[in-house]
């Protein structure tokens, strides 16, 4: 059985890898600054490299997160791996949240 490509057949998976990628963008985009030296040294614009960081992170937490989806519903099933994120991205909202207070 070939493996579709088509959008409508991983339509299902999207609300679960928008999930994962929110509650790791923090987390997988904290290691960057190595990535923000390097762009710094190249003479690039402030905002141009600003810009290559939150998209190069915003890859690194969407791959991130479909990985885990895919790991959680393939481990639990469809259903466990999206509420799974769902749950993880509000603990991360909740602390930071609670580091607020």
């Amino acid at each position: 059985m070939p493996l579709s490509t088509s959008l409508a057949d991983w339509q299902p998976l999207l609300p679960g890898v928008a999930l994962w990628a929110l509650a790791l963008y923090l987390p997988l985009s904290l290691p960057l600054a190595a990535l923000e030296e390097r762009l710094a040294a190249t003479g690039l614009a402030e905002g141009l490299q600003s810009l290559v960081l939150v998209l190069i992170s915003l890859v690194v937490a969407l791959i991130a997160g479909l990985l885990a989806d895919l790991l959680l519903g393939w481990a639990l099933g469809p259903g466990w791996g999206a509420s799974l994120g769902l749950v993880a991205a509000l603990w991360g909202l909740f602390l930071a949240l609670a580091r607020r207070a």
